[in-house]
């Protein structure tokens, strides 16, 4: 089982740690991409500030993101699990799980990044600001360099297992898995009286408390409709969508975190 997802915008800047390993990662095979992104980004922010902000997307308050991309190289390094964090992450809360929750979710869990494509809950990681839609001099679209190197890397690494897919929208992009996976992916609805709609926080924090009891629960459903099941015995509201070539759609509904 995979589970895929999103990074977060938020992330926590250690104060004391070892520099960034690239070889230390997981995913070896994509040493050589994230060298690329890291270079072009660490370049960008070394040079003159407000390029680099008006690049990335940042204000004026933000210099201090434009400072800390530039010192990528030196930066102090910890969990990716500690370095994310936000809604979605608050809810999950790796850090509280027993011993035996917390080896399944380094099986299991790939979040995607836009600095290293896809990193696993322990990969020591340093804190950085780029977004999946970021066009980085000499390198391109942040995104598109991204789905032209995890294609044969996560398709490894779902094996015959069950890919659950949490992703926003942008980091969908980075990798979309190939038919002969089975895929599930959810949409977490809102649901207030009659009326059903996608709100952000209800997503992430539902998203962030679904994958946790999945992880504490030890379940290994193999078909997005098992998983629709388990979620069901779990006591989530769920409703599968059509079955199509990409996989299939399980709605979450909430009416309250």
């Amino acid at each position: 089982m995979l589970i895929l997802l999103p990074p977060s915008e938020g992330k926590f800047a250690p104060r004391r740690g070892t520099p960034l390993d690239l070889a230390a990662l997981d995913f070896g095979d994509l040493t050589a991409a994230r060298e690329s992104v890291l270079t072009a980004l660490v370049e960008l922010c070394a040079g003159p500030a407000d390029h680099a902000a008006a690049t990335l997307g940042l204000g004026p308050t933000q210099a201090e993101e434009v400072r800390r991309n530039a010192d990528l190289r030196r930066a102090p390094a910890t969990r990716a699990d500690r370095i994310y964090t936000g809604v979605l992450y608050d809810a999950l809360d790796l850090g509280s799980l027993d011993a035996a929750a917390r080896r399944r979710a380094t099986r299991s869990l790939v979040i995607m990044s836009s600095l290293f494509g896809a990193v696993r809950p322990n990969d020591p990681i340093p804190a950085y600001r780029l977004s999946g839609d970021t066009k980085l001099p000499g390198l391109g679209i942040v995104s598109t360099h991204w789905r032209t190197h995890l294609g044969p890397v996560l398709t490894t690494a779902a094996g015959n297992g069950l890919v659950i897919d949490l992703r926003s929208s942008t980091y969908a992009g980075f990798w979309r898995p190939p038919p002969a996976l089975r895929v599930a992916t959810v949409r977490v609805l809102h649901q207030v009286g009659t009326e059903r709609r996608v709100v952000s926080h209800f997503n992430k924090a539902t998203k962030g408390r679904l994958v946790r009891d999945l992880l504490t629960d030890g379940s290994t459903p193999r078909t997005p409709g098992q998983l629709a099941d388990h979620l069901a015995g779990l006591g989530w509201k769920v409703e599968p969508q059509p079955v199509t070539r990409t996989g299939q759609q399980l709605d979450v509904v909430v009416d309250e975190v």
